[in-house]
């Protein structure tokens, strides 16, 4: 008997405590700064551009390091045959 009261219990209090977290987490949302459309597709264009950027810097370096390694290799072919 005892056993399933402490159960109903331990139910309820799940239920209330995920009632409260609901409840907390809509309040906790009414009081955050939302972006504007305008801030947003300002940050999207400058993520976009800023990785554009970045992949052009890792091609221009990796073409740097294959030309230094078929040069290296170019070296080594002469010189050893």
């Amino acid at each position: 008997m005892e056993v399933k009261s402490k159960k109903g219990n331990v139910e309820k209090k799940k239920r209330k405590d995920l009632f409260t977290f609901i409840s907390d987490m809509k309040e906790e949302l009414k009081k955050v700064s939302w972006t504007t459309k305008v801030e947003l597709l300002s940050a999207t264009k400058i993520v976009i551009l800023a990785t554009f950027c970045f992949g052009i810097g890792i091609y221009c370096a990796d073409l740097v390091i294959k030309g230094l390694l078929e040069i290296i290799k170019r070296a080594l072919l002469f010189i050893f045959g």
